[in-house]
């Protein structure tokens, strides 16, 4: 399932540090933890929705405000609406009916000053949203756990919405809200490490039922109080953030495919190569982004294939704007750079363009030779394409010089026998045979 809508989702937090009541102790870390949820959840590149729709009422004692907020984002939402609340949980009534305490809620009389669960769950259940998540982040007297959270597999029954996903964060009765040697919450603050630095090896969307199975292995292997969940109608399937850690491990087998490729160009497949290398391409922009450097490399290696391929028109179609972005990522004098502008020249000349071609290999060589050297290898290829480039635009002299050069100098880098010796060889006795007409 793909992300919610940011503009037809709506999220509310609700949280409460500060109590008026002294049998309610203070929560410092509540603060900071609604605080970052609301961050995470509005983040302009890894956030669900925009700030405007993420309601945020901390340390609000005002019941009747805090209902009506609620009951506006559970009407506008659309898509996704989730309801977040961390703080103390308390039980009253003859039914033992679960209330969420606010700043101004009274431990042993939570009726008329907190808020009922029944009227969270009801104002949740009324919302027009396709999928409807409530998550609570508060203990419970041993009473309500007992009676609302037991270990028996129905323990959410009386918070279960029909279409919607309850997530709560123990079912023990003495839940350790926040760890004296942390800034959140156990369970929230969890939940955010998830959100925040992803899952290396997982999905790259975290969906609801992705991220409860991590934070029960979490909280498990840690000694932690194990968190319960009950859902309906896949409402476990949306997803609320994109897996942070997915990249790295996407990178690393996309990397993989494109060494294939590349293996399958080097055995002249051109084609097929150019083939595999678009589907890598658009799976790297979309999990890497445009301007990631793996993205540039199969770029590059994509329109180079197409050139091999018989199309080098296309190639210098989609070689013309990677010499500038190769600059931008790792400098003007960076070999991959360098490398790049080799490769659009190249494919300049071989579609037709012999006079543009030249011009760029003649300040690459320059370039080159200042950067790398002037018998570097990447230097002698670039003189050898320009004195062919040259060779076709008539300026044959040019082109010999450039030639006779190129020869000694491979003479004596790479050796008499070596394979670009002797093609450079061959090219020069075939432009002195041509211009004496032999």
């Amino acid at each position: 399932m793909p992300l919610p809508d940011p503009l037809r989702s709506r999220i509310v937090l609700v949280g409460a540090s500060d109590y008026t009541d002294p049998d309610l102790p203070d929560l410092p870390a509540v603060r900071r933890t609604v605080t970052d949820l609301a961050a995470q959840f509005t983040d302009p590149d890894h956030g669900i929705v925009p700030e405007e729709h993420c309601t945020v009422l901390l340390n609000d004692g005002d019941l009747s405000r805090v209902g009506r907020r609620l009951q506006d984002a559970a009407r506008a939402a659309e898509d996704l609406l989730l309801v977040h609340f961390t703080g103390h949980g308390l039980v009253g009534g003859r039914r033992h009916d679960l209330y969420l305490a606010l700043s101004h809620s009274e431990y042993g009389s939570p009726d008329f000053n907190s808020l009922e669960y029944d009227k969270v769950r009801a104002t949740v259940l009324d919302s027009p949203a396709a999928t409807k998540i409530i998550v609570l982040d508060c203990c419970f007297s041993g009473r309500a756990v007992n009676d609302a959270m037991s270990g028996d597999g129905t323990d959410l029954a009386q918070l279960e919405v029909a279409g919607t996903y309850v997530l709560a964060s123990s079912s023990h009765d003495q839940v350790s809200l926040s760890p004296p040697d942390e800034e959140h919450t156990a369970f929230s603050g969890r939940l955010l490490r998830l959100l925040r630095e992803g899952v290396v090896g997982g999905p790259e969307e975290l969906t609801v039922a992705e991220l409860y199975r991590r934070l029960a292995a979490l909280m498990r292997s840690e000694g932690l109080p194990v968190p319960r969940n009950r859902g309906t109608e896949n409402a476990d399937q949306i997803a609320l953030g994109l897996n942070r850690a997915f990249a790295a491990t996407a990178a690393a087998a996309l990397r993989e495919r494109y060494q294939e490729a590349e293996q399958q160009a080097l055995r002249g497949d051109w084609a097929g190569a150019a083939e595999a290398l678009h589907t890598v391409l658009d799976e790297q922009t979309r999990v890497l982004g445009p301007e990631h450097g793996d993205v540039l490399r199969t770029r590059r290696a994509l329109a180079h294939c197409l050139g091999g391929a018989g199309h080098p028109a296309e190639a210098v179609r989609m070689l013309r704007p990677l010499p500038e972005a190769y600059a931008h990522l790792y400098g003007e004098d960076d070999p991959e750079t360098l490398h790049t502008r080799q490769f659009l020249a190249v494919n300049l000349g071989e579609s037709g363009h012999r006079v543009e071609a030249a011009a760029l290999l003649r300040i690459l060589l320059a370039d080159r030779s200042r950067v790398l050297g002037g018998e570097q290898e990447d230097t002698l290829r670039t003189r050898h394409m320009l004195a062919r480039n040259l060779a076709m635009t008539g300026a044959e002299e040019e082109a010999a010089a450039l030639l006779r050069q190129l020869v000694s100098e491979r003479d004596r880098v790479l050796g008499l026998n070596h394979e670009h010796t002797v093609r450079a060889r061959k090219d020069l006795a075939a432009l002195e045979g041509g211009a004496r007409g032999v």
